[in-house]
């Protein structure tokens, strides 16, 4: 059973700063790509980072580039995504993503954390 425990959402004011963290043991050793998507209530889930399973590549939504920076620390089987700048539109419930068997991004997800509420007020 792959459990993914997201935090660090919450109330920022535009421009604000957030760092989200996901802690699991599929971000360890094992080298799988892993990343956040988020949704909008109405929406569709939208991705907006990713980082490869060895480090070395990172994807991210063409608008959130510049503003948010995703990272691990493998020794803490620990994602996070840093969000600076942060915008209204960026408000949404955030959720890290596991992939199980892909070290590369692009291939989509299979393990899904609860989700952590991030809302940007103007």
């Amino acid at each position: 059973d792959v459990q993914l425990q997201a935090s660090g959402g919450g109330l920022v004011q535009a421009g604000g700063s957030r760092r989200l963290s996901c802690v699991s043991h599929r971000l360890g050793s094992d080298g799988y790509a892993a990343g956040w998507i988020r949704q909008v209530p109405g929406k569709e889930r939208e991705g907006v980072s990713c980082i490869s399973g060895s480090g070395t590549s990172t994807w991210y939504r063409e608008s959130v580039k510049g503003r948010f920076t995703i990272s691990k620390d493998i020794s803490a089987n620990t994602l996070y995504l840093q969000m600076n700048n942060l915008k209204p539109e960026d408000t949404a419930v955030y959720y890290c993503a596991v992939s199980a068997w892909a070290q590369e991004c692009g291939n989509g997800y299979d393990y899904f954390g609860q989700g952590t509420q991030v809302t940007v007020s103007s």
